[in-house]
C-alpha cells in the first residue's frame, strides 16, 4: 500500500465538507418539539451503542483466557495424544469465566472504585491518622474476601494427602476459615504499613530489607518442624493470591489519596509498595496460624467426610459466595463514606448498577472456573506425567523417554507461565508507567518480557518441585536471598517496580489455573501436595526485573557517564 501526502488544509476541507453548524437554541427548540416518548431507544440503537463498548471489555478477557486454554488443549492433543473430557462443559465454563470477569471488573470500576477514591482523598483531612490506618486495615481484609481466586484454595485441597500432610489438609478443610482470616489479616497489616510508608515517606527498599528476612526466618522455622514443612508452599502461594483485581485497585486508590494529601501526589511512584507488602505479610500470618494449630494439637486424626447441603451445591454456592464476598466490602465503604466522612453519594443508580454487575460477574466467574479452567488444568496435570512415567490405570508405557518427557513437562510449564503473564492487562498498564518514568530507557515491551520470563522460569521450577519432591523452603530462601542482594545494589525506583511486578502477575485467571495444574500434577505423581508453583512465580519476576534493570542502568551509564540514575 502506497502512502500519499496531502496538505492539512485539504484534510480539514474534506472532513468539513458535509458538516453544518447550528446554534444551541435550535437544538433546544427541536427537543421541545419532539412528541412524548419519541426519545426512547430502539433495540437497534441499544445494540449500536453497547456493542463497541462491550466488545472492547470482552476482548480483554478473551486475550487473557483463550491463549491459555488453547495452549492446554494443544499440548494434550499434540504431545500427550489425548483430548479433554467433557469438552462441551469446559467450553461453556471458559465462556462463563470471560463473561464473569468482564462484568466483575466493570462492576468494581463503577461501584467500588469511586468509593475508595473519595475516601482516600477525604479521610486524611477529615479524620485522624489512627482512623485512617484502621480503615485501611479493614479495607484490605474485606477486599481479600472479595478476591475471585480466594475460593480456589479450598478446591485445591481436595487432593492433599491427609496422612502425609494432615495440618495442610486441615487448613484447607475444617480450618479453612482460619486460613482465609489469616490471609485477610496479613493484607490488613500490609495496608497499615503501606499507608504509614506514604505518610512518612519511607523507602520501600528499607522495608523490604526488614520484612523479607522476617518472612524467611519464620519459613525456615516452619520447615524445620515436623508437620509444618508441608504448609510452607501454601503460605507463600497465599501471598500471590491476595494481590488480585479487587485488592490492588481499591488499596492503591486509598494509598494514592493519602499520598496526595501528604503533598506527594505528584510522585508517580506513590502507588508502589502496598502490593509488595500485601504479598509478604500473608506468608507470616498463615505460617503463624499453622504454628499455633500445630502447637495446640487440636487437629482431628481423621477428617470427616460430610455430604454437602443444598446451599453448598452449584449454583447456590456460587451465588452465596459472591454475596458474602461483595456485600460486606460495599457495606464497609458505604458506612465510612456516609457516617465517618458525611459525604453524600452522587450517583446512586450507577453505584447500584456497579454492585449488581460485580455480584453477577463473580457468580458467573465462579461457575465457569469450576466447570472450565480448573477442570482443564486438573486434566492437564493428571495427563502430563504419562509423558515420562507408566500410566497408573492402564499400565501403558510412557509416551517418551523419561528425560524427554520431563523436559517437555518443564517447557510446558514455562510456556503456561510466560503466556499467562503476557496476557495480563495490569502488566501492560504498568509497562506504560515504567516507560514514562525511565524516559524510555526501560521499554514497556522489555518489562513485559522480563516479567514473563521470570514467571515462566518460576513455573518450571515450581513444577520441578512437585515432580522431584524438592524442599520448597530451600528454593524460596535461596531465591529471596538473591533478590535481597540484587535489591541492595538497585536504585529505589527499580526496587518499587520489581517487587510490585510480582503481585501484578498473579491475576484471577492465572492463579486458579496454576493451582489446578499443580494439584492435578501432584495427584498424578503421588505427591503429598501440589502447592509451590505460585510461590516460585512470584519471586521469579523480582529476580528477572532487577537483573534487567541493573543491566540497563549499567548500559545507559556506560553510554552516557553524565546521566544520573
Amino acid at each position: 500500500m502506497t502512502e500519499k501526502s496531502i496538505r492539512y488544509g485539504q484534510y480539514l476541507g474534506a472532513i468539513r465538507r458535509h458538516h453544518r453548524q447550528i446554534s444551541y437554541n435550535q437544538v433546544v427548540a427541536m427537543e421541545r418539539a419532539m412528541p412524548a416518548g419519541s426519545g426512547k431507544l430502539r433495540a437497534l440503537d441499544v445494540h449500536r451503542l453497547l456493542t463497541p463498548y462491550i466488545s472492547v471489555r470482552f476482548l480483554e478477557q478473551v486475550r487473557a483466557v483463550i491463549p491459555l486454554a488453547l495452549m492446554l488443549i494443544g499440548f494434550q492433543a499434540l504431545a500427550l495424544r489425548t483430548s479433554p473430557e467433557e469438552a462441551e462443559w469446559i467450553a461453556l465454563g471458559i465462556c462463563a469465566v470471560m463473561l464473569g470477569l468482564m462484568l466483575f471488573m466493570e462492576g468494581v470500576k463503577l461501584g467500588l472504585m469511586p468509593f475508595a477514591e473519595n475516601i482516600g482523598f477525604l479521610m486524611p483531612s477529615r479524620s485522624g491518622p489512627l482512623v485512617l490506618l484502621g480503615f485501611g486495615c479493614l479495607l484490605g481484609a474485606a477486599a481479600t474476601f472479595a478476591e475471585p481466586a480466594i475460593g480456589a484454595l479450598q478446591a485445591a485441597g481436595s487432593s492433599v494427602s491427609a496422612e502425609r500432610a494432615g495440618l495442610l489438609k486441615a487448613l484447607l478443610g475444617p480450618y479453612a476459615t482460619w486460613l482465609v482470616l489469616a490471609v485477610a489479616g496479613g493484607v490488613g497489616l500490609a495496608v497499615i504499613l503501606g499507608l504509614m510508608r506514604m505518610m512518612f515517606a519511607w523507602r520501600l527498599k528499607r522495608l523490604v530489607m526488614i520484612v523479607v528476612p522476617a518472612c524467611l526466618g519464620i519459613t525456615a522455622y516452619a520447615a524445620s518442624q515436623p508437620g509444618l514443612e508441608k504448609v510452607v508452599a501454601l503460605a507463600w502461594d497465599c501471598g500471590g493470591i491476595t494481590t488480585g483485581p479487587v485488592t490492588v485497585p481499591l488499596v492503591l486508590a486509598v494509598g494514592i489519596g493519602v499520598a496526595a494529601s501528604a503533598g506527594r501526589g505528584d510522585n508517580p511512584l506513590s502507588g508502589f509498595g502496598i502490593v509488595t507488602l500485601a504479598s509478604l505479610f500473608p506468608v507470616m500470618t498463615v505460617l503463624g496460624v499453622a504454628i499455633y494449630l500445630n502447637a495446640q494439637g487440636a487437629l482431628p486424626a481423621a477428617l470427616p467426610v460430610l455430604s454437602p447441603s443444598w446451599y453448598q451445591e452449584t449454583p447456590v454456592a456460587e451465588l452465596l459466595g459472591a454475596m458474602r464476598a461483595i456485600l460486606p466490602l460495599v457495606l464497609l465503604l458505604f458506612i465510612v463514606q456516609r457516617v465517618v466522612l458525611r459525604y453524600k453519594m452522587a450517583r446512586r443508580d450507577v453505584f447500584v448498577y456497579g454492585v449488581l454487575t460485580a455480584l453477577f460477574g463473580m457468580m458467573a466467574f465462579n461457575l465457569g472456573l469450576t466447570a472450565g479452567l480448573v477442570e482443564l488444568g486438573n486434566q492437564a496435570g493428571n495427563n502430563v506425567p504419562w509423558a515420562f512415567s507408566t500410566h497408573r490405570e492402564s499400565g501403558a508405557a510412557p509416551l517418551y523417554p523419561r528425560w524427554l518427557g520431563l523436559s517437555m513437562t518443564m517447557i510446558f510449564a514455562f510456556c503456561i507461565g510466560y503466556g499467562a503473564t503476557v496476557a495480563e492487562p495490569a502488566l501492560n498498564a504498568m509497562g506504560i508507567t515504567v516507560e514514562n518514568l525511565t524516559d524510555g530507557a526501560f521499554k514497556k515491551r522489555l518489562l513485559i518480557r522480563a516479567v514473563a520470563i521470570g514467571v515462566g522460569i518460576g513455573a518450571a521450577i515450581g513444577v520441578a518441585k512437585i515432580l522431584f519432591d524438592l524442599p520448597i523452603a530451600r528454593l524460596l530462601i535461596g531465591a529471596y536471598v538473591l533478590a535481597l542482594l540484587l535489591t541492595w545494589f538497585s536504585r529505589e525506583e527499580l526496587v518499587n517496580l520489581a517487587w510490585d511486578s510480582a503481585g501484578v502477575t498473579t491475576g484471577p485467571v492465572t492463579v486458579p489455573l496454576l493451582l489446578a495444574l499443580g494439584v492435578g500434577l501432584g495427584e498424578a505423581v503421588g505427591a503429598a501436595e501440589g502447592f509451590g508453583i505460585l510461590a516460585m512465580c512470584s519471586v521469579g519476576p523480582i529476580l528477572s526485573v532487577l537483573t534487567f534493570g541493573l543491566w540497563i542502568d549499567y548500559r545507559t551509564g556506560r553510554d552516557n557517564p553524565r546521566r544520573v540514575v
